[in-house]
């Protein structure tokens, strides 16, 4: 893992076309900003997790009941 320091205003760049700025820091929180194609998704790891999961369970629910056995 990268480990980077940053601080309000300066940005870390991800290959040609995503940077990310940090906008904020206070407290304990740090607010990032996101500028990345349409075609790539950007997500919290915990929006991320769920959005996995569901699709995990819509797998899951579609081969109930189908067999291979012809």
């Amino acid at each position: 893992m990268l480990i980077l320091s940053r601080k309000t205003n300066e940005q870390i760049v991800i290959g040609d076309n995503i940077v990310v700025t940090v906008v904020a820091v206070r407290g304990g929180n740090v607010r990032l900003g996101v500028d990345a194609p349409r075609d790539v998704q950007v997500h919290r790891r915990e929006v991320y997790d769920a959005i996995k999961a569901q699709e995990s369970q819509k797998v899951a629910g579609g081969t109930e009941g189908c067999s291979n056995d012809g």
